[in-house]
């Protein structure tokens, strides 16, 4: 199927093209402000199928909405009613098509033509009226707080805020392209004529800011969002996404003595803290035991032995770990234990511990094995 994409190089239409082609659909025609006239009208004559996602929000001058969202929007209907298959359209309009404003009646109008071409032609047609979007790719300081706030959080560049009490309506890049392609897919079926996203998030600015901010601090508290929370673990990873190329990576801080090295990883609010150990030669750690901390250990280097004794017992119990065979190795409550290297290289251990550390609850008490 031959799919024409307008506005192939914008935040949805790159996302678009992108999803459709992990899917398989590789005959698509991209068109971009770089299209020629003779491109698009040989794009239009071939279309079986057409997302029109071009058009203009941020021009210099209040006429260029009519242009660029009504005017090109005729020009793509009179090519595609040119086309013996009239294409079906799904066109990307604006919750602002019902406001009084210029953006606003440019879309409503180009929505009018949108509607026409599909009555006129007996062909489906779908129109939607997209909320605040979000994701990777979006372009900064243009037409998204999203992508300009994670933008100038990530690079300590100053926000402003007027209303922190001001109410977004939000809908995530991927929500939006897997309901765009489901179109695609289910296009035998009657379609209504305004389609929606689901889901949609609303978040005050301040609750956003306070979101946003609390990712950038991460790198020191070492803390990760709950990813139960959906809306927060799509806008984490949007976040993720505007970090200046030269800062992915950050250090973490290595505890080190004659023995080796311990390092937090990563905590999170409900599912504990990740840490890396790393044990010299002949050195053993440990030697306490816990009322209600649990732990997991898993040896991914070198070779060891970890020991238990319940407290009040004089029987040991060993369990010998390698990295040549990747076990983990529970740490039950009531037990003492320790970990030794037996090898003659560092070993290193991975450390699940189901609570991030108190020091005033540490539930650790000495106790040889």
């Amino acid at each position: 199927m031959k799919i024409l994409i307008t506005g192939a190089n914008g935040f949805v239409g790159k996302n678009l093209v992108a999803e459709l082609r992990n899917q398989g659909f590789n005959d698509l025609l991209l068109c971009t402000r770089n299209t020629t006239e003779t491109e698009l009208k040989q794009y239009a004559s071939e279309a079986e199928f057409v997302y029109h996602l071009a058009g203009i929000n941020r021009p210099k001058e209040d006429k260029e909405f009519e242009v660029g969202n009504k005017g090109f929007t005729e020009k793509l209907l009179t090519l595609l009613s040119q086309n013996p298959t009239s294409p079906p359209v799904i066109f990307s309009s604006s919750t602002q098509a019902d406001l009084a404003n210029a953006y606003g009646i440019s879309k409503k109008e180009a929505e009018s033509l949108v509607i026409s071409y599909g009555q006129e032609y007996k062909v489906d047609v779908m129109i939607y009226r997209f909320p605040n979007l979000f994701g990777k790719w979006c372009k900064p300081n243009y037409n998204s707080v999203v992508a300009t706030f994670c933008h100038n959080i990530s690079r300590e560049i100053p926000i402003q805020v007027n209303d922190l009490n001001a109410e977004l309506t939000l809908a995530y890049i991927d929500d939006v392209i897997a309901e765009l392609i489901n179109q695609l897919e289910e296009r035998k079926a009657k379609r209504a004529l305004y389609g929606e996203v689901n889901p949609t998030y609303k978040v005050s600015l301040g609750d956003l800011v306070k979101l946003l901010t609390s990712f950038k601090e991460s790198r020191i508290n070492l803390s990760v969002p709950s990813l139960n929370d959906f809306f927060s673990k799509k806008l984490y990873s949007t976040y993720l996404s505007y970090l200046p190329e030269n800062q992915f990576s950050y250090e973490l801080t290595m505890h080190q003595d004659d023995r080796g090295s311990f390092t937090e990883f990563i905590r999170t609010p409900d599912r504990g803290q990740v840490s890396v150990n790393i044990s010299k030669p002949g050195i053993t750690k440990g030697n306490h035991w816990h009322h209600t901390k649990n732990e997991k250990f898993l040896v991914v280097s070198g070779q060891g032995v970890i020991r238990f004794r319940k407290i009040d017992t004089e029987e040991v119990i060993e369990y010998i770990v390698s990295g040549d065979k990747l076990e983990v190795v529970d740490i039950p409550v009531g037990y003492t234990h320790n970990i030794e290297n037996l090898g003659e290289t560092d070993m290193v251990t991975l450390m699940w511990v189901n609570e991030p550390f108190d020091s005033n609850r540490p539930d650790t008490y000495y106790l040889e094995v």
